[in-house]
């Protein structure tokens, strides 16, 4: 199988859909929204404009939850914007972060993950789904319009969480850094979960890419974001963080402000090192992003989810990354895996 190069943005009003056309021409297969409605707009409006905008990009939330949605809820949006895009939808679901945090509550559960996951599944293949009060609930409405499948991923630090995307829905999005360290242990970790299966297995991973000739440049660019995943990591376990970034992690996890979730100037992001940034993110020039994300590919990923700058990003810094990743990393990376 090719390798899938992905966009992760935010579904900010007015701009989201210039960037779904732009992801389209830059040659990504498909763009994923942030889900976090303190921080950002609503992702499946923006993902339905961005719909009727393209014709080939494959249109998604990421991260959604299921506690701040509903899984019927997300599952009636997702057979929508599967109908409405000619069969381009897809997901990532995770435990929840900002959209949780920010309202105060907590992330769901592994328990409670693996059970949404069901229910999102169930609704979304038409299925009677037990719900509350001993209620057995159906989408009846989804069946006739013969929407295909709508493909479910697992976002994923730990080992637990790894193991409920691997074995139920066969894809796992690693929010785990670029260390190849981290990567290989996570990637090992889901071929874990499902050996003796004969089920396909999915394997991608969000990684913060700045492409720049001032390498100093590049780390500020993505900063902030690197912030949200090393926050991530520092909640797994400590045992399977290589030793020269426990202390880092572990200083995040202290200082974490939510209220400064996603930007560059937040204390938790002024934590990391550069030499950190320099592993846990891919950042430089167009030849060291190529490098090493063709590093990464090659532990088994079948899909790089490119998160490009930070919440607070200067907006033309950000598109001059974004447009030489795609002029001078993309291409490279499509020659050296296959992919097109």
């Amino acid at each position: 199988m090719s390798t899938e190069f992905w966009l992760h943005g935010f579904p900010v009003p007015r701009r989201a859909t210039a960037l779904a056309v732009q992801a389209e021409a830059w040659g990504f297969d498909g763009l994923l929204l942030a889900d976090s409605e303190n921080l950002v707009g609503d992702p499946y409006v923006e993902l339905a404009l961005a719909a009727r905008s393209t014709q080939r990009l494959r249109l998604g939330p990421a991260v959604t939850n299921p506690v701040t949605r509903h899984p019927a809820v997300t599952a009636s949006a997702l057979a929508t914007l599967q109908i409405e895009s000619g069969g381009r939808a897809v997901v990532v679901l995770g435990r929840g972060d900002s959209a949780v945090r920010q309202l105060g509550l907590h992330p769901a559960t592994t328990e409670e993950l693996e059970q949404g996951l069901d229910q999102l599944q169930g609704f979304l293949g038409g299925r009677a789904v037990p719900s509350g009060g001993g209620v057995a609930a159906r989408m009846g409405w989804i069946e006739p319009f013969h929407a295909d499948e709508v493909p479910v991923s697992v976002a994923a630090t730990g080992p637990t969480t790894i193991a409920v995307g691997a074995r139920h829905c066969g894809r796992v999005d690693f929010t785990v850094g670029a260390d190849p360290r981290r990567v290989a242990w996570a990637v090992a970790e889901a071929r874990r979960a499902v050996q003796g299966q004969r089920a396909a297995l999915s394997l991608g991973a969000f990684v913060n890419v700045a492409v720049h000739p001032d390498t100093a440049v590049a780390r500020d660019l993505v900063r902030g974001s690197a912030a949200i995943f090393a926050h991530f990591v520092s909640e797994g376990p400590h045992d399977v963080v290589p030793d020269d970034d426990r202390a880092v992690v572990e200083r995040v996890r202290a200082a974490y402000d939510e209220a400064a979730h996603g930007l560059t100037t937040a204390g938790q992001a002024t934590l990391l090192p550069d030499a950190f940034l320099d592993r846990f993110a891919v950042v430089g020039s167009p030849e060291h992003c190529t490098t090493r994300l063709r590093e990464l590919i090659d532990l088994g990923l079948d899909r790089i989810i490119v998160v490009p700058g930070s919440r607070d990003a200067d907006p033309d810094v950000l598109a001059a990354s974004n447009e030489l990743f795609a002029a001078e990393v993309l291409p490279r990376l499509r020659t050296a895996t296959g992919a097109g």
